[in-house]
């Protein structure tokens, strides 16, 4: 009778546990689809400011960006916040005793908003991450009985994983990459039904306002043969050296941001994204290193373009998004490491005469992003889903691989774990 008794108590334990996870879910979804409709918002603000400043002579549009950092800096001075996105929400994924807070997400947000709106050379992934994050961790206060143990984190990783999927029209990358960013080495298993769920809700939401429309489309057959897949590794190699160069010039500018004398360094930012737009304007015939970097990596496919000039811009990029984050500007990382192996692979398709082959770049994508953030899943996930061509799976998965192993333990964020850390 014990035995039955206890068996009882098991199937009811079991029961409560899968109706709570179903309200779980469904919470999760609700989620996403609040995070997309705000990312929708956020997104159409700052592409209106890019395009009215793509209207001005290039002396405005150069000394834009500065006026961004200014406000930032303000921003963020008198409301006495820091300027964390998604180093914010790695750093509470790894903390069970906190969410994050409501307070400094208008804030922050505004203060994102300025940055890109201005041209500020970081991406707008950041800040729709830690938006779909914060709503999930009001969501989590609020219905705090219905998310013990398990379920502590679920909706702001929902959150995050949604204004992933929803910026970049891609619900599996945003999926795996709110789980796989927190650790240099890892990802969070526990916690991939949820945040598939949100990432899914947070697509449909901006695909119903916005469409369905590829973000980075390629055309062209995406058949290999093994003098590519030999090019892929040596993209790796080339996309770790750029990957790690590139990372600890940001964490450098990082710490510089949190502990130089502020004026100066909103001063020195504003004038080197200044001079690197009029650079680019010169080497190119227009500024490509104001904003998150599309339009770069749309000249950067031209059939004429000369391979020099993709490699000017590459380090003109990395120079800005350096400048942006160094003067206090508030942005996302994914995107400019994007751009930075678009280019790294067409610079190096063009040094062997290919520069008008898509699988070079594609490559490169995924070697550095995976590298830079260590999200070697995410990267390749990300290929996938924002090209349209999976068959370009296996080369980039070679490369970010071999980036992947170069990386050593450099990350462009100081907060992520490794798997032997986890908490649990």
């Amino acid at each position: 009778m014990a035995d039955s008794a206890s068996d009882r108590n098991a199937r009811a334990r079991l029961g409560a546990f899968a109706r709570r996870s179903r309200e779980v879910l469904g919470l999760a979804a609700l989620v996403g689809l609040v995070t997309g409709l705000a990312v929708v918002g956020i997104e159409h603000v700052v592409d209106a400011a890019l395009d009215e400043i793509a209207t001005w002579p290039l002396w405005a549009a150069a000394a834009i960006p500065a006026v961004g950092l200014v406000a930032a800096h303000v921003i963020l001075r008198l409301t006495r916040i820091d300027r964390e996105t998604t180093d914010a929400y790695i750093r509470t994924y790894h903390d069970d005793t906190k969410v994050l807070p409501v307070r400094p997400f208008p804030w922050k947000l505004l203060a994102a908003g300025v940055t890109l709106g201005s041209g500020g050379a970081v991406g707008l992934e950041a800040p729709s991450l830690y938006t779909g994050a914060t709503i999930g961790s009001v969501a989590t206060v609020r219905l705090r009985r219905l998310l013990t143990g398990n379920h502590a984190k679920v909706l702001m990783v929902a959150g995050a994983a949604a204004g992933v999927a929803a910026i970049f029209k891609a619900p599996a990358t945003g999926a795996v990459f709110a789980i796989e960013v927190p650790y240099r080495d890892d990802l969070g298993r526990r916690l991939l039904l949820p945040a598939l769920v949100g990432a899914v809700s947070g697509y449909l939401a901006l695909v119903l306002i916005d469409g369905t429309a590829r973000l980075f489309p390629v055309t062209g057959s995406p058949a290999f043969d093994l003098r590519d897949l030999g090019g892929a590794i040596a993209i790796g190699v080339a996309a770790g050296g750029v990957a790690r160069a590139f990372a600890w010039l940001l964490l450098r500018a990082k710490d510089m941001a949190d502990h130089g004398r502020p004026w100066l360094l909103v001063a020195a930012g504003g004038a080197v994204l200044a001079a690197c737009a009029v650079a680019s304007d010169a080497v190119t015939g227009r500024p490509l290193t104001l904003g998150p970097g599309y339009e770069a990596m749309q000249w950067a496919r031209g059939p004429h373009v000369a391979v020099a000039a993709v490699a000017a811009l590459l380090v003109l990029r990395c120079v800005a998004t350096t400048a942006t984050i160094g003067g206090g500007g508030v942005g996302g990382l994914f995107i400019p490491l994007v751009v930075a192996g678009d280019l790294l692979g067409r610079t190096m398709g063009g040094a062997i005469g290919a520069i008008d082959t898509p699988l070079f770049s594609v490559v490169g994508i995924a070697a550095v992003l995976g590298a830079g953030y260590r999200v070697p899943l995410a990267a390749i996930m990300f290929v996938a889903e924002t090209t349209g061509q999976p068959g370009f799976v296996v080369p980039g998965i070679l490369a970010a691989v071999v980036a992947e192993l170069m990386m050593g333990a450099t990350s462009v964020t100081r907060y992520q774990r490794g798997g032997s850390d986890r908490a649990g």
